[in-house]
């Protein structure tokens, strides 16, 4: 409810829950809450009751910081705090008056002419002199699902249908909430503004009204499909757009496609989550490719030429001489596709060892073994 949102401003600071300084740009807000989001967000901590609560209040704090009629007001209230308008615990503290429900007692202390409280609460509540407003349309909820590809299809990138079923706008009234040829009618009772004006001795709050709901409008005649709530549910195909290169574990924002805001409220987000499989010889390390090439001893120990495969084909690797198993080599420009060009391949040499030798094989290895001047071992201090 929007009176206990409100409650909250006295005794939350959302600086602090965001971790910005009061003086903190607009830009300095949004990405410190990114990254918090990005930490807390229930689809990274599945089972978290904690991390769930805390997104929730960082979700809280900047819906307010990043408005900045919202902040404005915020900041007034914090100050009229800090001089002895608080609730019990806050800046002020003290308990002279009572809080309209009784939920909060109030200090009004040294607060000067009341006159000027009217005008903050009006401003804040949609009473006193700074008129009504009328209520914002609530967004809608955000939606997430998976798809799967393949390696291959992550690498090039590749566009994939996505089913979603739930809420959707009404295919009849489009959202309207009206019988096609009618229209929503302004709430006679709140003027459209979403809320009505209480007295509260010195100064005045606003309440949900409660013929409209608080929406500022009513729907006289409902729509025969969705009754009145502009949604219904329905499987929509959407078709997502993969980027090349994009890494498993990827979400993919798909702005506007979540479901549709009651009362006609704008659409929340849709996000695709990329599951990449596996591929049978490359791996991944940030935007390198990785690849175990197998070589067999004489061509480490002598040298060689060796093809090497990549995205765009095969490519010539050349193997110095006396290259040891386990070393790696790098080719530029040959890994997984990223803004403005590719990374690179990680090559990493394995020295072939054969199970079996034929009688030929055998006797050349055993030619090479007495032909070794030094043991391998020479440097552990044991007998070679």
């Amino acid at each position: 409810m929007a009176e206990e949102v409100r409650r909250e401003w006295f005794e939350k600071d959302y600086y602090a829950i965001i971790g910005v300084p009061k003086n903190a740009s607009a830009a300095e807000i949004k990405r410190a809450y990114r990254k918090l989001a990005q930490q807390h967000h229930p689809d990274a901590n599945p089972g978290n009751s904690h991390a769930e609560e805390r997104f929730k209040e960082i979700s809280a704090a900047y819906d307010v910081l990043s408005d900045d009629e919202k902040r404005a007001a915020y900041d007034r209230v914090r100050e009229m705090g800090a001089s002895g308008f608080a609730g019990v615990g806050g800046p002020g503290g003290g308990a002279a008056g009572a809080w309209p429900g009784g939920a909060r007692t109030v200090d009004f202390g040294d607060v000067g002419d009341f006159g000027d409280l009217g005008d903050l609460f009006g401003g804040l509540f949609g009473g006193g002199r700074r008129g009504r407003q009328n209520a914002r349309p609530q967004r809608g909820a955000d939606l997430q699902t998976r798809v799967r590809i393949s390696f291959d299809e992550a690498m090039r990138g590749t566009t994939v249908p996505v089913k979603i079923t739930g809420p959707a706008t009404c295919s009849r009234c489009h959202g309207s909430g009206a019988e096609p040829g009618t229209s929503p009618v302004t709430c006679p009772q709140c003027g459209g503004a979403g809320a009505i004006t209480v007295n509260q001795g010195p100064f005045s709050m606003a309440q949900p009204c409660p013929r409209c709901g608080g929406s500022g409008r009513i729907v006289e005649t409902p729509c025969t499909r969705c009754r009145g709530s502009g949604t219904e549910r329905r499987t929509r195909t959407l078709n997502v757009k993969i980027p090349p290169g994009v890494k498993d574990g990827a979400r993919i924002r798909l702005a506007g496609r979540g479901e549709p805001g009651p009362q006609g409220g704008p659409p929340g987000d849709l996000y695709v989550q990329v599951e990449v499989g596996a591929h049978p010889f490359f791996g991944r390390k940030g935007d390198d490719l990785t690849v175990e090439l197998p070589v067999s001893y004489p061509e480490a120990a002598l040298g060689a030429q060796v093809k090497v495969p990549t995205l765009n084909g095969p490519v010539t690797l050349k193997v110095p001489g006396g290259t040891p198993s386990g070393k790696t080599f790098r080719l530029k420009g040959k890994g997984a596709p990223r803004k403005g060009g590719q990374g690179d391949m990680l090559v990493t040499v394995k020295v072939d060892v054969p199970e079996k030798l034929s009688k030929d094989e055998k006797e050349l290895v055993k030619q090479l073994r007495d032909a070794q001047r030094e043991s391998p071992r020479r440097d552990l201090g044991v007998d070679a």
